[in-house]
């Protein structure tokens, strides 16, 4: 591994900012100056599970820098016209200061990506995802997340679940946690359960917190990291948003990671590889692998 990629792999951020600091002063890899990002497309999708009574919308923001893609969601509908025009071409340090926050994510995102893979010399431990019908895959990614979550917070029994997926929050429940499912849309869940909008106002009646990275792009991860290091609370982070950033904050309120980096599970029904970080991930990993071999 080069002494770059070892340095990076070996040094631990103290927030979201002391890492895009180290970035942009070229502490952890090449100059971000000297690294321009080649294409820049969205995903959007909408889906309604068969036997599920509700469905939902992404929309998710990508950059590719060579060889890897860094994403970022944003709410349907929300991302200007001339965004992906701004993206082609320009170099990373350019994208990190852009204004608008997606846009300076996924542009982290994608240079974390590029000399940060995830791979087991930077703490990852990959996870398969079988073959199958786009729940069948959401339950399969639902298990492991629900697997680091039983794992980094044992005996805690209420959980903030911040980004409501329904597959997530019955794996969760299986486990024996007790759910409260908060985002920023509201609405019901599946089981007709209320859905809190505001997380940080959840926060001290819970035990353990599962989030989104959606919340790197919607400012709200920030809060979440700085209480959980503050109270000593376990903070699991499911990310396909800022897959690559969020395993670099382990350590710093961060407890562990299910990192899914673009292609993801809803684009395809063939096999696919998640990333768990975290202090018990192979044990995850391994339960997952007993599991879909019964």
């Amino acid at each position: 591994m080069p002494a770059a990629t070892a340095t990076a792999a070996t040094s631990a951020a103290t927030s979201y900012d002391d890492l895009l600091a180290r970035v942009l002063a070229g502490e952890l890899g090449p100059d971000p100056r000297t690294r321009r990002v080649s294409v820049a497309f969205t995903t959007r999708q909408a889906v309604r599970h068969e036997g599920r009574s509700t469905g939902y919308r992404n929309e998710v923001l990508s950059l590719r820098l060579a060889e890897a893609v860094g994403s970022c969601a944003v709410e349907p509908g929300t991302l200007p016209d001339g965004a992906l025009d701004d993206c082609v071409g320009a170099d990373i340090a350019r994208l990190l200061a852009h204004e608008l926050t997606p846009v300076r994510v996924a542009a982290l995102d994608a240079y974390l990506m590029h000399i940060l893979p995830h791979a087991p010399t930077t703490g990852a431990r990959s996870c398969p995802l079988p073959a199958g019908g786009s729940l069948d895959k959401s339950r399969s990614r639902a298990r492991a997340v629900a697997g680091l979550l039983d794992a980094a917070a044992p005996g805690r029994t209420t959980v903030l679940v911040v980004g409501v997926v329904n597959s997530l929050l019955a794996a969760v429940r299986e486990r024996g946690f007790t759910c409260v499912p908060c985002d920023l849309k509201g609405g019901t869940t599946e089981w007709g359960e209320p859905v809190r909008t505001d997380a940080l106002a959840e926060l001290e009646r819970c035990d353990a917190v599962l989030a989104s990275g959606m919340t790197l792009g919607n400012g709200t991860f920030e809060p979440l990291r700085a209480h959980a290091l503050r109270h000593g609370k376990p903070l699991v982070m499911f990310a396909q948003t800022g897959s690559a950033v969020l395993p670099r904050l382990i350590g710093a309120g961060v407890s562990a990671v299910c990192a899914e980096p673009y292609p993801f599970f809803w684009l395809d029904g063939g096999p696919g590889t998640i990333h768990l970080y975290g202090a018990d991930a192979a044990a995850v990993v391994t339960e997952g692998a007993a599991g879909a071999a019964l």
